[in-house]
Order: structure tokens, then C-alpha cells, then sequence
């Protein structure tokens, strides 16, 4: 997936400046794809060249005056595009799973703190994620959201993004005891 579509399918929840978009990709967008608000300005720039977004300036009292971007058609239909073919599949990179799968001989006290930094990351976004979706039901159980709601793709993201990380928690929880279970039998060898 390109950064190109990530943007395209943001701005399918309305208009928004750069800074509205890097705050979308922040809290909603970020448990499926990830940038930087410089990799996003740049992008945006290419997509309006590319006549996929239009932009406006909006005057500021202030503040400076900001651009706002929208869809397109030619951006709605190159989504269209892009939905219909097959996606590749997903490669995981994840430097804490090199270091896990070192840790024998590397420095596993180390390693178990590495462990427990991503598990508290992923509560909180896992919070962050819960507090997403309270204020996208509103009150209303997921049928009636589902059933009322005119968009179910962000939904389904979020319920995504809390999958990845409630397992993040979880292994990290039986990782830990199997690390630990494996530093106390090398402590109990060294003493025995």
C-alpha cells in the first residue's frame, strides 16, 4: 500500500488541512499505516498535482492561513482502483522480534524491559483505540452503529488496530514468563 491511498481514503471523511490529517493518521489511521506530517505534506503536494485532491486556502486572523484538501473525483475513482486489486501480503519487520530471537545469547534482562516497553505502548494505544471507538458509537451498541453509520471501513480499521494490540499485550504477557522462567533456570545453574 502506498501512502498515496492511506491519504485518499483520510480525506474520504471530509475535507482537511495538512495538520488535520496528520492528526487523523495520529490517533485513527495510525493502527494501519503509519507517516510523519512531512511525508504527508509532501504527499499531499504530489496528489494535488496530480489532480487527485483539490486544495483551498483558508484565511487565518490569527493565525497563517492553511489549505484544506478534498477528493477529487479522479481521486474517489482512483480509490475505486485501487480497492478492486488484491493487496500484497503483509511483511513484518519488527526489530524487537530480532532481538527476541537472540536473546539466548544476548542480554535477556535487557530484552524482558524491551518486552515490557511494547507491551505498555500497546496499551496505550489500545486505550487510545477504545476511546476512538466509545466516541464513534456514541452511545449506540455496534448494530445500530453499523446499521446507521454511512461509512464501515474506519470502524473496521479501528476494530483491526485493537485486535493487533490486545495480542501485542498478550503475547508480550506469556513471552515475559517464558523469559523469566528462562532466566531463573540460568541463575539456578550458575548457583547450582
Amino acid at each position: 500500500m502506498s501512502l498515496k491511498h492511506a491519504v485518499l481514503a483520510a480525506l474520504l471523511e471530509g475535507e482537511a488541512s495538512g495538520y488535520d490529517l496528520a492528526k487523523l493518521f495520529d490517533v485513527s489511521v495510525a493502527n494501519f499505516w503509519a507517516a510523519t506530517p512531512q511525508q504527508l505534506y509532501r504527499e499531499l503536494d504530489r496528489l494535488f498535482e496530480a489532480g487527485l485532491i483539490a486544495a483551498r486556502v483558508v484565511e487565518q486572523e490569527r493565525r497563517p492561513n492553511k489549505r484544506v484538501f478534498t477528493l477529487t473525483d479522479a481521486g474517489r475513482a482512483d480509490l475505486v482502483a485501487y480497492t478492486g486489486h488484491p493487496p500484497r501480503p503483509t511483511a513484518v519487520r519488527d526489530e524487537l522480534m530480532v532481538q527476541v530471537q537472540a536473546c539466548d545469547t544476548g542480554d535477556m534482562a535487557a530484552v524482558r524491559e524491551h518486552v515490557r516497553e511494547r507491551m505498555e505502548i500497546a496499551g496505550e494505544k489500545l486505550a487510545r483505540y477504545r476511546r476512538l471507538r466509545d466516541r464513534m458509537l456514541d452511545g449506540r451498541d455496534e448494530t445500530a452503529y453499523l446499521r446507521e453509520s454511512d461509512r464501515v471501513g474506519p470502524y473496521l480499521t479501528l476494530l483491526r488496530g485493537m485486535a493487533f494490540e490486545e495480542e501485542n499485550v498478550r503475547w508480550g504477557e506469556r513471552a515475559l514468563v517464558v523469559l523469566g522462567e528462562r532466566a531463573e533456570r540460568g541463575a539456578a545453574a550458575v548457583r547450582g
